[in-house]
């Protein structure tokens, strides 16, 4: 067995692994470098949809070309997605082509996807293919091969760890995940099947890592909801516009911020595309119960006649938007650069219920979007916000849970996946042998 580090590997984003065993192959994952994509529509501000080719020259794209190269490209029996974030799923309508292999993932995911290119006009001959939380599907190739969609906990929902079942053993690829037992939304990590292909024998865990340097568990999205509140419920004395801006994927931090917005009475309206693309898309697998609460813009004249009620009637108003990265062409970005109809005004307030992505177009964005808010003189609460990735004792606990004979980190820099790799040391595992750090672009033969 060969497992081929594609991307992902030397940076936070382009995830893809590839597993090959025999005369086939099965990818997990195609995303996208978000900050090289940010990069971009600085650059060419109306543009939205951009060419593989420019893509690829910009590294946005993961070097999948590389499967040429090993001759895999012909022997991709499945593309599997392991939830819905571009940084996973972002890369498929610029080079699914390229595989004769169906595209599956959980509902959520795949709906998502759908409409990524829906909007963008882009077409794949790829079939998509929908798979519940805790399903099994079947892969056909030379051999056919299980897959199992375990549900995990991550910051959107229907994120799944998948198993594949290979004659030599279990992959298990757990990118991104942390250990939430009191999940807002959705269910809780099936660690029952995570128990059970431990018994049957896990030959390989590629994990995510980023936060492996984080002394101990994450937080449950629970303790967002809490910090949410406590934040609502101060400013509402403010009788001032609130503007909240979450990652728009996040669908259950999305609930708390309308569940709590309806206590304070408020309008809720919810203005950006990427907002409108994941909501509708939740609402379509049935998990939006809250869709008939909103009043939803997305298109110019929809956002600009939003903003204008919300401006003559401040107090009773709720916005959640785009920016929280102080992304170019996000609301936020737009409505601090006077570029639509609503100026803030002396304690206004600004909740950003996310983190910035360190990375530095994103460090860089979202410091000079700060600048310009400041000098409105609005309240800005920052960093409403947990994490979705496990910390240094959620990795421990899967670890002992799975009982992996092969560790690879996965999802970042050396330098952010080293710790993942001393920890596995604190537990036993020789490294070199058994852990493994993995660059882009290399392979591990098991």
């Amino acid at each position: 067995m060969e497992i081929h580090t594609i991307g992902g590997f030397n940076e936070v984003g382009k995830n893809m692994t590839v597993v090959q065993t025999g005369n086939d192959a099965i990818m997990f994952d195609a995303g996208i470098y978000l900050p090289a994509v940010i990069k971009l529509q600085e650059e060419e501000e109306q543009q939205h949809t951009y060419s593989e080719k420019k893509l690829r020259s910009r590294k946005a794209l993961p070097d999948d070309l590389l499967l040429d190269k090993f001759g895999l490209r012909n022997k991709v029996r499945a593309i599997l997605l392991g939830h819905a974030h571009l940084d996973h799923i972002g890369a498929i309508p610029y080079l699914g082509y390229r595989y004769n292999a169906p595209v599956v993932g959980t509902p959520f995911t795949t709906t998502v996807l759908k409409k990524i290119l829906q909007d963008d006009k882009i077409k794949i001959p790829n079939q998509i293919k929908a798979v519940n939380p805790n399903s099994t599907y079947t892969i056909k190739g030379k051999r056919n091969y299980e897959v199992e969609f375990i549900n995990a906990t991550h910051s959107t929902i229907q994120t799944s760890m998948m198993a594949l079942h290979t004659p030599e053993g279990i992959i298990l690829y757990a990118n991104d995940f942390k250990l939430d037992n009191t999940p807002v939304m959705g269910l809780p990590p099936n660690y029952q099947a995570l128990k059970r292909i431990a018994k049957q024998g896990v030959k390989a865990l590629v994990v995510d890592s980023l936060y492996s340097g984080s002394n101990g568990k994450t937080p449950s999205e629970k303790i967002a909801r809490a910090m949410v509140e406590e934040v609502l419920m101060t400013v509402e004395n403010q009788k001032s516009a609130i503007f909240v801006a979450p990652f728009s994927s996040h669908i259950a931090r999305i609930k708390s911020i309308v569940d709590y917005a309806k206590k304070l009475n408020r309008k809720i309206y919810v203005i950006g595309r990427s907002m409108n693309k994941y909501l509708s898309a939740a609402k379509e697998v049935n998990m939006c119960p809250f869709h008939k609460d909103l009043y939803i813009g997305s298109y110019k004249r929809q956002v600009e006649s939003i903003l204008k009620k919300v401006s003559k009637d401040r107090e009773n108003s709720l916005v959640i938007c785009t920016g929280h990265q102080g992304e170019s062409g996000s609301i936020l970005d737009r409505i601090s650069r006077k570029q639509l109809p609503f100026e803030f005004t002396h304690n206004d307030n600004i909740i950003f219920s996310s983190k910035t992505i360190p990375a530095p177009v994103n460090i860089a964005s979202k410091g000079q979007l700060d600048k310009r808010l400041k000098k409105s003189g609005v309240r800005i609460f920052d960093n409403v916000h947990v994490s979705g990735h496990g910390g240094k004792e959620d990795l421990r606990d899967l670890i002992s849970i799975v009982n992996p004979e092969h560790i690879i980190p996965a999802h970042g820099s050396t330098q952010q996946l080293t710790p993942m790799i001393e920890l596995a040391r604190e537990m036993g595992y020789d490294v070199g042998k058994q852990c493994h750090l993995m660059q882009d672009g290399q392979k591990l033969r098991l």
